[in-house]
């Protein structure tokens, strides 16, 4: 009781007074979040037995960091994750030099946590200070060092307190399996530290890395990673899709690429002569192998798709299709796959050379071509297929 008259003196309303002492736990809750409530009230309310009580003082920012000591022990995780998140931002004061109790308490507060058996405790720190900074280098370090990911990932990749001898070491002794793939992930890695996740060869954490468009990358340090691509799909996949790729880097991948992947780096457009067409070839020789037995006046269509003869094509569609070659330049024009898929069924043709035709006479870049399913049929219904050729037919000649 000695509490409750405390607080009675340095202000509190006799109604919080008297809610504190007999109300039922919504009616201490209330008190316990409302901002007014003075710090010893709030302290006699962080003893309370009901957890909805204790997490409403917990998160009140005019707690005092007694209470919050007291909290930092709470059997109830709910508790310290709330009380977490406050004290977290008061983390800069203490990087200020102050010594006084006030601040010695607080920061014993933040070791308590930052060593909580419950993850979720450890993340809502590294949730609030992981862009910190002012934040304590120490206590940044202990989360990126964390070993559950959703306590140290946020602060590796985006504390600005992380150098780069930090991220290194990290790289070097990861204390998680995906230490070094939130390394990768960071923005604006130095080529430092895109050395040393490339010198681990950690299939993985290089595919992220390579994925990671702000990554700077040695040249030499690529060169390695394509010439190790060849029995790894998600480095190729990653290095393809990479805004900046060295004339012989891309040489080197067509080599290696695999089938699946090979359309994707044919479409791009800094590719080195004559390298988009020997790898257009390829493709085109894929897509004609896929088909099996092909029939003879497909295998000349294959033929004029692999060396890019678009004007045989072009007519051959119109012919076999009933359309003015106006009509398909028209449909080509849409840059729709979906019609170009319409067109060549009622050509008569195939899935795979319709496959071809996209990629050739619509120039589409991958993931807008309609491709054959993996038994070689049709990918739409004939139904829509015939709708898409209809709707090309009302094109102007």
């Amino acid at each position: 009781m000695a509490a409750l008259a405390t607080a009675a003196a340095h202000g509190a309303s006799p109604e919080a007074v008297q809610a504190a002492r007999h109300g039922d736990a919504a009616a201490r809750a209330a008190v316990a979040r409302q901002a007014d409530t003075p710090p010893e009230l709030l302290t006699y309310l962080a003893a309370d037995p009901a957890a909805e009580v204790r997490r409403a003082v917990a998160a009140n920012a005019g707690t005092p960091p007694a209470a919050d000591r007291l909290l930092a022990d709470d059997c109830d995780a709910v508790v310290r994750t709330e009380l977490a998140r406050r004290v977290a931002r008061l983390a800069p004061k203490l990087n200020a030099g102050a010594q006084d109790r006030m601040a010695r308490l607080t920061g014993g507060t933040l070791a308590l946590l930052v060593e909580d058996a419950a993850v979720e405790v450890r993340a809502a720190l590294a949730a609030v200070l992981r862009d910190m900074p002012d934040a304590p280098r120490d206590l940044i370090l202990r989360l990126a060092r964390d070993t559950a990911m959703p306590v140290a990932e946020p602060v590796i990749r985006l504390s600005p307190l992380l150098t780069d001898d930090d991220l290194m070491a990290l790289v070097a002794d990861p204390p998680a399996p995906g230490t070094r793939r939130a390394v990768a992930r960071r923005p604006a890695l130095t080529e430092p530290v895109t050395d040393a996740i490339a010198a681990t060869a950690d299939t993985a954490a290089v595919a992220v890395l390579l994925a990671n468009p702000s990554a700077a990358i040695r040249e030499a340090t690529l060169d390695s990673l394509v010439a190790g691509a060849g029995s790894r799909p998600s480095w190729q996949a990653a290095l393809i899709r990479r805004s900046k790729l060295p004339p012989h880097a891309a040489r080197a991948l067509g080599e290696i690429v695999a089938d699946h992947l090979m359309s994707r780096l044919a479409a791009r457009p800094d590719l080195p002569p004559g390298l988009a067409e020997s790898l257009r070839s390829r493709v085109i020789a894929r897509m004609a192998e896929t088909e099996g037995e092909v029939a003879p006046h497909e295998a000349t269509l294959f033929t004029a798709a692999r060396v890019g003869d678009r004007d045989a094509l072009l007519e051959a569609l119109a012919r076999d299709s009933a359309m003015t070659e106006g009509q398909v330049e028209a449909a080509l024009s849409l840059r729709s796959g979906r019609a170009l898929a319409g067109l060549c069924h009622r050509a008569g043709w195939s899935p795979a050379l319709a496959e071809a035709v996209q990629l050739v006479l619509g120039g589409l870049p991958p993931h807008e071509i309609v491709r054959p399913t993996a038994t070689g049929g049709w990918a739409m219904g004939d139904a829509e297929l015939e709708w898409q050729a209809e709707l090309l037919e009302s094109l102007p000649a």
